[in-house]
């Protein structure tokens, strides 16, 4: 069976969010965690793949359980990488930084839940902004581990690792200190061309 997932490559080199994101975690982040994920999801796939050839599905529950763990790490981890970028921080333009305005009132009251938020997690899991198309506005999202606690149709935009592996080696347990970095980071302009490609011209801020 071929592989469904591959590892997507970085879009910078190890070393190009330092001093905020050493190369080491980098690596270990890229290469080793997300890595794992991408092979999990394929290995879940290949088993619900011989459950169905054998029409034996007595263990299909914890399969499908496998598959959206890994699947939705290995999205989420492909996503926050574009989240970061060597040139980034600032403030979000467009279209995106009117409808943070309107859906949170400024861009520092964004930052301040959204900051919460991925401090806040019991255990592991992300922070995440989101565009919910049924009400047609910006949300935030907390994520426990990979794919819980989520509401159904909303699509990511940015989001915050949690997950210890993210942070501990460069920041140990100082979650504040590893989100001052991520602001700093931050890739404004991905989002706002993801914020493009989901929303409406008519739900957006004018």
């Amino acid at each position: 069976m071929t592989d469904a997932y591959t590892l997507p490559d970085l879009p910078y080199d190890y070393d190009a969010l330092e001093p905020l994101i050493s190369a080491q975690v980098m690596r270990l982040h890229h290469d080793k965690h997300h890595a794992a994920y991408v092979k999990g999801a394929n290995e879940a796939l290949e088993k619900i793949a011989e459950a169905r050839s054998a029409t034996d599905f007595s263990h299909i529950g914890q399969l499908e359980k496998n598959l959206a763990f890994n699947l939705s790490g290995h999205v989420l981890h492909s996503l926050f990488w574009q989240c970061l970028s060597p040139e980034g921080g600032g403030r979000p333009g467009g279209r995106l930084g009117g409808r943070i305005t309107d859906d949170f009132g400024s861009l520092d009251q964004l930052i301040a839940q959204l900051s919460a938020v991925t401090t806040s997690l019991q255990g592991s899991g992300w922070g995440a902004l989101v565009w919910e198309p049924v009400a047609g506005r910006l949300i935030v999202q907390q994520i426990y581990d990979h794919q819980t606690n989520v509401g159904q149709g909303s699509s990511p935009l940015l989001v915050i690792d949690g997950w210890e592996h993210a942070y501990y080696l460069d920041h140990f347990n100082d979650k504040q200190a590893w989100l001052a970095a991520f602001w700093k980071l931050v890739d404004w302009s991905g989002a706002e061309r993801r914020f493009d490609q989901l929303s409406p011209r008519s739900s957006a801020a004018a």
